[in-house]
């Protein structure tokens, strides 16, 4: 396994994999216990199980192209994104990710608490990688975008669930990243922070980012992705040009 990472902008090929796979070891101590399980490996017995959470996934994205993945619950999706973003690490095949990332993958994932939003949002772009001082040029855009100005010294734990999405969403897209990924994050908030969402996410697409959108809504990866890709239970069902993909998908969701 080859984990390829860092910020070399000059390379069209921002994502590659090449026949990636993530497998966990399942162990059965809910089942019988760890006292039977102590005994089956004393014995010979006791049988290891493999989950293939990622199987011999392969495709790659250029500079500005939208990849959406879709797929049925359990399909894989959350880990391919975290898989990219480095929260984990394949145990087999290779990847190349080139530039630097910025993900939302579940909601309120890198926030405390018991700060402020204000406090937050530094907090969030020094995990980032960026300077004080870009943040602080940075700041009044992400608030003025997230339609938090009122709640600036209120403690995130405080706000709904639409506005902690307003505030992450926000602070990943305004601080201008190569690679943007999001996972269901859009499905969040109102009608009418969505639709600013989309615009701005076009609008760093046309920047030169490259974005990976994971959601539920095929009519969403119609109008956005450049590319689909559709997983099932851990492998790579079809990768190509959306409207192909999501029309086969429409068709194997009727069946099911």
């Amino acid at each position: 396994m080859i984990c390829v990472r860092g910020g070399i902008g000059d390379y069209m090929k921002k994502i590659e994999l090449n026949n990636v796979s993530v497998s966990y070891i399942v162990g059965d101590f809910t089942n019988i216990g760890l006292k039977d399980v102590i005994i089956q490996k004393i014995k010979g017995t006791y049988v290891q199980k493999e989950f293939m959470a990622l199987n011999d996934i392969s495709f790659s994205l250029n500079e500005g192209e939208l990849l959406g993945i879709i797929g049925t619950n359990g399909a894989g999706k959350s880990t391919l994104c975290k898989v990219i973003s480095g929260i984990m690490r394949p145990t087999a095949g290779t990847m190349a990710v080139r530039g630097s990332i910025a993900s939302l993958l579940e909601l309120g994932t890198g926030f405390d608490g018991d700060l402020t939003v204000r406090e937050n949002t530094f907090l969030r772009g020094a995990m980032l990688g960026y300077t004080r001082e870009f943040m602080n040029q940075t700041y009044d855009s992400i608030i003025e975008f997230a339609e938090l100005k009122e709640f600036e010294d209120r403690k995130f734990s405080h706000l709904s669930s639409g506005m902690k999405s307003r505030l992450a969403f926000s602070i990943a897209c305004l601080v201008k990243p190569e690679i943007l990924i999001l996972d269901e994050v859009l499905s969040v908030g109102d009608g009418a922070f969505r639709k600013k969402s989309e615009k701005k996410m076009l609008e760093i697409i046309g920047g030169g980012a490259t974005t990976l959108l994971v959601s539920h809504s095929l009519a969403q990866i119609r109008r956005m992705a450049t590319k689909v890709l559709w997983l099932e239970k851990g492998k790579q069902i079809d990768f190509g040009e959306t409207k192909e993909i999501c029309d086969k998908y429409e068709e194997y969701l009727k069946k099911k």
